[in-house]
């Protein structure tokens, strides 16, 4: 069984609220542009699938009148304004508004939104191929340096079926080593404070017969010494052009954490989360979130009251940790090698 998080058809748009999981299976509606950018969606894959589709949704509707340009330029600043860390959003607005500007210069609004709404619904089906083809190059790059044996993965937050439109990135890593009969074991962390190892990638694993084990964040480094960890295999939010990543917070310490172990450290993500113009780290935007996230759970206080809290929601991890690959739908490339890898491909959408 795969799991949605994302469902569509013309007019209709449904997210899975996945806080709610892994008790309550609920779908949400997204009737507009605003409930995208309020709505608990998450990876980065997802959010620029989501946000371009509730926009799908309103220009169905007739949103924009006779000036539908306009309307889908505000929305998607409105959508990439709200989850700044995510770069799949900003360079999916940019090039839908390309499209849309080309567009009206041949078009009439109505012919207009119906070409936009084509090219939105069009990401649905690109993401799940290339997630396919992380998936397969993230696996023969790790069984290529274990050409018998089973492997063990160790991997962090959710990067799954239910952080894109499907199959997922290093979960879609992971579930090819599952094809191919060659995962001995997953182990998911936690990840603290949203718990979506816990409550999302250990659901995805029951729910698809992965063999998989949930360790607490802290117990990370003592599962890479005692239980013979092949790779560790991370999403990312962010990629820019020297390899530094930015991840869920909790990514920078495992990378740390593999290297003192001799382990390769690996980074799943497509082209579309590699962002060019920012050259290092430093000049990615981390998102802060409430403190509440990391005080309560379910509402439920665990902390003392008074406590002061930073809730960064992301890290970045140096490129020089990243000693396996970064792995995209076009191969897996040192991070070294990225940039001159993916100049043309990224420059050319």
């Amino acid at each position: 069984m795969t799991l949605e998080a994302i469902r569509y058809r013309s007019g209709s748009l449904q997210i899975l609220n996945q806080l709610l999981l892994p008790h309550q299976t609920v779908y949400d509606d997204v009737r507009s542009v605003h409930d995208a950018c309020t709505a608990t969606v998450r990876g980065a894959p997802a959010i620029a699938i989501v946000g371009c589709l509730s926009l799908a949704v309103e220009l169905r509707a007739g949103a924009g009148g006779d000036d539908p340009v306009t309307f889908i330029r505000e929305s998607l600043c409105h959508l990439t304004s709200a989850r700044p860390t995510a770069v799949n959003m900003g360079r999916a607005a940019r090039e839908l508004m390309e499209f849309a500007e080309n567009e009206s210069m041949e078009k009439n609004s109505e012919q207009l939104r119906e070409s936009v709404i084509t090219w939105t619904e069009e990401m649905l089906e690109r993401d799940v191929n290339d997630n396919k083809k992380i998936g397969n190059y993230g696996a023969q790059h790790i069984l290529s340096g274990v050409p018998r044996d089973s492997v063990t993965i160790l991997t962090h937050c959710n990067t799954g079926s239910l952080a894109t439109a499907g199959y997922g990135t290093a979960l879609g890593v992971v579930r090819s080593l599952h094809a191919l009969g060659r995962l001995k074991r997953m182990y998911c962390t936690e990840t603290r404070p949203y718990n979506q190892g816990a409550r999302l990638t250990a659901y995805e694993a029951v729910a698809e017969g992965f063999p998989a084990t949930l360790i607490t964040d802290s117990m990370a480094a003592l599962t890479m010494r005692e239980r013979g960890v092949t790779a560790v295999v991370v999403g990312a939010d962010r990629v820019v052009a020297n390899g530094d990543t930015a991840n869920k917070v909790g990514t920078y310490q495992l990378a740390i954490t593999a290297k003192h172990h001799g382990i390769p450290f690996y980074v799943a993500a497509p082209s579309t989360s590699c962002d060019l113009s920012l050259e290092s780290g430093r000049d990615i935007i981390i998102e802060v979130r409430p403190p509440e996230e990391l005080t309560s759970i379910n509402g439920v206080p665990i902390a003392a009251p008074g406590i002061e809290v930073w809730n960064p929601s992301f890290d970045v991890t140096p490129h020089q940790l990243i000693t396996g690959g970064i792995i995209t739908e076009l191969g897996v490339f040192l991070p070294s090698e990225l940039q001159a890898a993916l100049t043309g491909r990224l420059t050319a959408l």
